[in-house]
């Protein structure tokens, strides 16, 4: 039986990125073949719109967002915490409305970055860190996995659950 999951649907082709366009995946083909997919977009679920402005994870990453220590700000200085903490407790919620198993996110996302996020200067820096959304579904249990990550996801998709 293929395993349930959550994927950024940008990552499907899907134009949900905050500029409009998406990331479409090189290996989307075997990706459907070997998983049920569930599409989301957890910017668009906590109520942005598309495209929207650029936003970065200031003062820490996805867990320190929801501890208060850390804020969601676009370019200009908007402060879109809030939003961004709705979207991520909407796509937990669908993956467990849906039985969903684990998901594929985004690298560097302030939502679904999983290991590794922009810094905050919207320079393209990098530093170790995971998105909003990544974040939460970590702290509930699920694996998360981003693009950078395929073999290790479909090592884990052949895996059967214990």
């Amino acid at each position: 039986m293929r395993k349930r999951v959550l994927v950024s649907a940008c990552l499907l082709g899907l134009r949900t990125k905050y500029d409009g366009g998406h990331n479409r995946l090189q290996r989307l083909g075997d990706l459907l073949a070997a998983a049920e997919v569930i599409p989301c977009c957890p910017e668009q679920l906590g109520g942005l719109p598309t495209p929207r402005r650029a936003a970065e994870i200031r003062g820490g990453d996805g867990h320190a967002v929801f501890s208060g220590t850390a804020v969601v700000v676009t370019a200009d200085g908007e402060d879109v915490t809030r939003t961004f903490c709705l979207g991520a407790q909407e796509t937990l919620r669908l993956a467990g409305l849906l039985s969903v198993q684990g998901a594929l996110l985004k690298a560097r996302s302030p939502s679904c970055g999983c290991g590794c996020i922009y810094d905050g200067t919207f320079t393209g820096k990098t530093r170790v860190g995971d998105g909003v959304t990544a974040a939460l579904l970590r702290e509930h249990g699920l694996p998360v996995f981003t693009e950078g990550e395929m073999e290790a996801f479909f090592q884990w998709l052949g895996e059967r659950d214990g």
